[in-house]
């Protein structure tokens, strides 16, 4: 599967969101026999550092493209599934401090990974970007995740709280299976699953999206599918209407 393409070429290269934000397709992963196109985030930082959210497979050419950027000091694990490659970029970035959410560490030892880690996430901004971005963190019991608001570039950077999968890229056999999900674009949303775990705390991630839309952005990255490049704060409304209008 990793050879099949994913829609979203090219593959492993830098690509322009916004001043010092750039994302990076990466190849096919399947979680639980389901195939998902895989996708990092890029922030350069004002003093220059490079910040690096939900790692994905990295290559000699993305590693010097990267590196022509800025020296890469923060690693990022932004849920307790998006860890599989950190190990790597540690590898290659001895000298990066690793940040990971809640939930990462344990998830990795139940699958008989060890994962060494700097810092754990929380609800508030780190210092090392507080001048730059906020940050909030999602908790619904078995879904953990921290979400980031880059304030100069008006950029939210998710990872599975939505996912927007265009389906003319998936196999054909995943289609029924995304839709019964709720997650095809253009109207991706929180897979529905995910979205039964938060019911127990749903006043919690209303009160975190009407933050989310309070902060008006106009990008809105997403780890899984076709990202929003504009009226992200009224994308998120509508993803989340379920839980802003108390119908879930």
């Amino acid at each position: 599967m990793a050879d099949h393409p994913t829609g979203y070429e090219p593959l492993y290269e830098l690509k322009a969101v916004a001043p010092n934000i750039w994302i990076v397709d990466g190849a096919w992963i399947k979680f639980y026999g389901i195939p998902f196109p895989t996708r990092m985030t890029i922030v350069r930082l004002s003093s220059g550092d490079v910040w690096v959210h939900s790692p994905i497979d990295i290559n000699n050419q993305l590693d010097e493209a990267i590196s022509a950027i800025g020296p890469v000091r923060y690693l990022v694990a932004p849920n307790w599934i998006h860890y599989a490659w950190v190990s790597i970029w540690q590898k290659r970035f001895p000298d990066a401090i690793t940040f990971v959410s809640p939930g990462v560490v344990e998830r990795a030892a139940s699958r008989g990974v060890k994962l060494s880690f700097d810092e754990k996430l929380s609800n508030e901004p780190a210092v090392q970007w507080a001048s730059e971005m906020d940050q909030r963190l999602a908790d619904s019991g078995p879904h953990k995740e921290v979400v980031f608001f880059h304030r100069a570039a008006r950029t939210l950077i998710l990872t599975d709280l939505i996912e927007n999968f265009e389906t003319q890229k998936m196999p054909l056999w995943t289609r029924p299976l995304l839709k019964l999900g709720g997650v095809c674009a253009p109207n991706g949303g929180m897979p529905r699953d995910m979205a039964a775990s938060f019911r127990r705390r749903r006043e919690h991630l209303s009160q975190l999206v009407k933050e989310m839309i309070s902060w008006n952005p106009e990008k809105v990255i997403l780890a899984h599918g076709k990202w929003y490049d504009n009226n992200g704060a009224s994308e998120l409304t509508r993803a989340f209407h379920k839980f802003l209008d108390g119908s879930v």
